[in-house]
């Protein structure tokens, strides 16, 4: 069998990914060296952007893996070093696209991503597991997702998805957001946050500011949908968001019951006033399935037709009711643990429901709605 040459092996190594940037390592430079021998012995290095990388054992598996695959391979010694400040900033520069100034990528005319904000008119309604369910609902049909957790005050998306503990990867002033088992990226102000427990006491302007760094100074790369859990309410997130992003689509949850209804018609009537699109309304916690086969309608009934049909009249255009989540209690358990429920049970009825809400939102086409269509008026002959 012929030897292995340096070529055929970097060709392998252009296989893997680095699992945060999602970028194979090869183009960004993180191959430092390739040596083989004539038995086939292959010694090489990768550079790790950042000391006590937290996704170092999945990079040796898979650059190890993809080693092994070239005929004539008899062995790998893998060596993890550590990318120099200079090699950084050039890493840095090569995910900015050679642009040193902050912009946010979804907000530009050519962006293909799909921006839902996931909005309510009060806490309490589900908010977040929507959106969480959502995420890896679209993520198990091949989709690039992430998830923005914009609810500063309550932040609890990462614990929903079993990474409460973790920390985003920063190079240079670029922030890698935290990769899951699903395939989500995700960021979340509680990642950033020195301490799990430490209260977030912030007003308006850092809250703009806040939001603004986690949609900029994160690497998101090349994103098919991305998920903001917006906080409930009316208040200043929702108007930034409006004033960045006025291309987001938005989703309203709500419950059944009149109370929460009114509060979700507000949510929605916000984000036409920000020129933003609300694509439908989905109502959680509709009914509860008793055991001889019955259901009782817990909360009331009515509440997500209530919002539809006035957002639909206030808008002029037709706003659906997306689903009818019902409750379940394996949906709750599944947020508390770590697992939700599409990945954990994806036949549970709620998971068969939230599977039918990521499929059409999924399947909208990118609206026009914030996009510059980069056309200049003519002179008048």
């Amino acid at each position: 069998m012929s030897t292995p040459t340096v070529e055929q092996i970097t060709t392998a190594l252009a296989q893997v990914n680095d699992p945060e940037i999602k970028r194979p390592i090869t183009d960004l430079n993180m191959v430092e060296s390739i040596t083989v021998s004539e038995t086939g012995d292959v010694a090489l290095t990768v550079l790790l952007t950042v000391a006590g990388c937290p996704m170092k054992d999945t990079i040796t598996r898979d650059v190890t893996a993809a080693v092994h695959t070239v005929p004539g391979v008899a062995s790998v010694d893998l060596t993890l070093g550590v990318m120099s400040a200079e090699q950084r900033s050039g890493l840095q520069e090569v995910l900015r696209g050679g642009q040193a100034q902050r912009e946010i990528p979804f907000a530009q005319p050519g962006s293909l991503t799909k921006v839902f904000a996931i909005a309510s008119g009060k806490g309490g309604v589900g908010k977040s597991s929507v959106t969480v369910n959502l995420a890896i609902a679209m993520a198990k049909q091949g989709l690039k997702v992430g998830v923005l957790d914009a609810d500063v005050y309550g932040h609890s998306i990462p614990a929903m998805l079993g990474i409460a503990d973790a920390r985003p990867t920063q190079v240079e002033d670029l922030i890698m957001p935290v990769p899951t088992p699903s395939g989500v990226s995700v960021i979340s102000i509680g990642m950033l946050k020195p301490r799990r427990d430490q209260v977030v006491a912030w007003r308006g302007p850092m809250l703009d500011r806040a939001l603004v760094q986690m949609l900029s100074d994160v690497y998101w790369g090349d994103l098919d949908a991305l998920l903001l859990d917006l906080p409930p309410g009316t208040g200043d997130v929702a108007i930034s968001l409006g004033q960045h992003l006025p291309n987001a689509e938005v989703v309203v949850v709500t419950t059944p019951q009149e109370a929460a209804a009114e509060v979700a018609e507000r949510a929605g009537t916000m984000a036409s006033m920000m020129h933003q699109r609300v694509v439908g309304v989905v109502e959680n916690m509709s009914f509860l399935t008793l055991p001889d086969g019955s259901t009782m309608e817990v909360f009331g009934s009515g509440g997500g037709d209530r919002v539809a049909q006035t957002l639909s009249q206030r808008f002029g255009y037709d706003v659906k009711v997306l689903g009818r989540i019902p409750l379940d209690p394996s949906l709750r358990e599944g947020g508390d643990v770590g697992k939700p429920i599409v990945e954990s049970d994806p036949t549970a009825p709620a998971a068969v429901v939230l599977t039918a809400v990521a499929d059409a939102l999924a399947g909208r086409s990118r609206g026009l709605a914030g996009m510059q269509l980069g056309l200049t008026p003519s002179a008048k002959f």
